[in-house]
């Protein structure tokens, strides 16, 4: 069995179990003592019998244990997503309902080997950032215990830290997979909508609503990622997003900051201090700090709650509004019945708008990666929160509530342990299918905190070397628009694609600026000894999606075989020799991010 001493990781488990050093048994019976230890009835809803787990755990003996990236991880799930044997609450006895079956998510941990052992506790219906809105009681939050846990998914953030399961599952609509993270010190992955299935869980706002993550390292979180992500034909909502491998750290990391006194603490010097520290680390690591307006983005927070999305929490409970109201809890009950008041006008007038800041939003991470924000201004007390339910819970949601109207990603890391001994975090947004590259660059940021995982003090595992390419993908050179942080790179973030390394080509080519919009470069090889190398990155995309992307090139760029300066030669963008008849020669920049670097002219 393996010792206390080290984080019990998903990568860690998994090893275990096929090197044969533990089996699924012994670990998901330590998972059932640990919760007896912990001694928190608040933190699990519902636990399945011990025996029954056990004898789960020990079926899996007989399987093809290289085939099950999740083998034998004992898993919680939040109680508004179906799992097959035990009720559905959403925290609220008079909706509890016994599911004929798995919520996609769940069916395919499972499928993957994961075992789960019970469902968690939450805010009711999902509403809430605090973790305090339950009849099941308030998770004592295991870093700071007068701290909240945070919510909606405050049992599955707690279950992770407290090191009773390495893996949970939460949902996450206005930040309830983000908020919970940080205030436990746990990594929470919101992933793109869509990428993970909503079918079998409860509806919060179904427009907005994802399945989310939590783990103790990024690692882990898109192992279960990758184990999730996939169409389903049972969700209306569901896409068809490739997701990415993780990559290498990019050589030029573009991180988007909000203006000079835009961010909003409340107060909080310790937190404001620990983000600037926060930034310095992202500047330490090479990544460029680009400014950007944050208010399109409040306007868009402010439109969850004041706007006609509340509406669509009102649909799920309508019906017990109205015939039994007072099983609903009151701060619940308060912000739900407005959303039977809204008119069709208000709506529509609200989708307008919210059109308009998503083009505000795209335009502001067309030259960015991703953009940094605090994952939470403050932390408060639950005797702070009881006393005030609504606008603290408000303010907690100051950076996360205007991510799934803006169709976002996100990454909630741990960022610091402040002197008061309340957990600071960050979060990296980017548009949406860019999931991989959020944790390419995430996880080196909490590995270079060297921070303690969870809440138990272990410290960190050492960070894995990403994997090279695997047979399936095909490796393209890119030197112009598609380059990372370029108007174009969203293109290759949508397909799945990966970073794989920047490199340059072998010094036998010639770089011109064609006429085009957005600008392009075309990239053309010559005699050699009369061109020069020029800068480029190699991008990793699946055969798939390297065959949509190639159909979509237009004239007069196609795809060829770029010689590198190592000798290598893979597939890139070349140009058509007539069409650079009376273009701009540009080569001596070598590379496109420097010609357009330089001085407008």
């Amino acid at each position: 069995m393996r010792g206390t001493d080290v984080p019990e990781t998903i990568a860690a488990i998994v090893a275990a179990h096929r090197d044969g050093s533990a089996s699924p048994a012994e670990t998901v019976a330590r998972s059932y003592r640990r919760i007896r230890e912990h001694n928190d009835p608040a933190v699990f809803i519902a636990l399945r019998d011990e025996n029954d787990v056990v004898a789960e755990a020990e079926s899996l003996a007989g399987k093809d244990v290289a085939s099950l990236p999740l083998l034998g991880v004992p898993v919680a799930v939040k109680d508004n997503i179906d799992a097959a044997g035990l009720p559905t609450t959403a925290a609220c006895p008079a909706f509890a309902y016994q599911p004929a079956q798995d919520a996609t998510s769940v069916a395919r941990l499972r499928a993957a080997g994961a075992i789960v052992i019970g469902k968690t506790n939450l805010d009711q219906f999902a509403t809430g950032l605090v973790g305090v809105r339950s009849p099941y009681g308030i998770p004592v939050n295991p870093v700071r215990r007068d701290l909240v846990p945070g919510g909606s998914s405050s049992g599955s953030a707690v279950a992770v830290a407290a090191g009773l399961v390495p893996l949970a599952l939460g949902t996450d609509t206005a930040g309830s997979g983000r908020v919970p993270a940080m205030l436990n010190n746990i990594v929470g992955l919101k992933p793109s909508l869509g990428l993970i299935s909503t079918a079998g869980v409860v509806p919060a706002c179904r427009t907005l609503d994802c399945v989310s993550v939590f783990s103790l390292t990024v690692d882990d979180a898109m192992t279960a990622l990758r184990v999730m992500a996939a169409p389903d034909a049972g969700d209306p909502f569901s896409r068809d997003r490739p997701l990415a491998r993780m990559s290498a750290f990019p050589g030029k990391l573009r991180l988007g900051i909000p203006r000079s006194g835009q961010l909003i603490f409340f107060g909080d010097r310790q937190a404001e201090q620990a983000h600037g520290e926060a930034l310095q680390r992202w500047t330490a690591l090479d990544a460029e700090l680009v400014e950007f307006d944050l208010e399109p983005f409040y306007e868009t927070a402010r439109l969850l709650y004041e706007g006609p999305w509340v509406a669509e929490r009102y649909l799920v409970i309508r019906d017990l509004l109205d015939s039994s109201p007072d099983s609903i809890h009151p701060v619940t009950r308060e912000i739900t019945a407005a959303g039977g008041r809204l008119s069709a006008a208000e709506t529509f007038s609200a989708l307008y708008r919210l059109q308009a800041l998503r083009g505000i939003a795209a335009r502001t991470f067309a030259g960015l990666d991703a953009i940094v924000l605090p994952t939470a201004p403050t932390a408060y007390s639950t005797e702070q929160v009881l006393a005030d339910p609504i606008e603290l819970n408000s303010r907690l949601g100051t950076y996360t509530n205007f991510v799934n109207l803006l169709d976002l990603c996100g990454l909630a890391l741990p960022a610091a342990m402040r002197p008061d001994g309340i957990p600071y975090g960050i979060t990296l947004l980017a548009p949406a299918g860019r999931d991989a590259l959020l944790a390419s660059i995430g996880r080196v940021f909490h590995a270079d905190t060297k921070l303690a995982v969870g809440a138990r003090g272990l410290p960190q595992p050492p960070l894995a070397q990403v994997p090279a390419m695997d047979g399936d993908e095909i490796a393209i050179a890119v030197v112009g628009a598609h380059l990372s942080g370029m108007a174009l790179n969203g293109e290759l973030q949508a397909l799945g694609a990966r970073l794989l390394e920047e490199t340059v080509t072998a010094p036998d080519y010639k770089l011109y600026a064609l006429d085009t919009t957005p600008p392009k470069p075309g990239m053309l090889r010559v005699e050699a000894g009369t061109g020069t190398a020029i800068k480029l990155e190699l991008w990793a995309l699946s055969a798939a999606s390297f065959g949509r992307f190639v159909a979509a090139i237009p004239p007069p760029l196609s795809i060829g075989t770029v010689r590198l300066a190592d000798g290598r030669g893979v597939k890139g963008f070349i140009v058509e020799p007539a069409a650079v008849s009376g273009a701009r020669d540009i080569s001596s920049f070598g590379g496109w991010r420097a010609y357009m670097a330089k001085p407008a002219e």
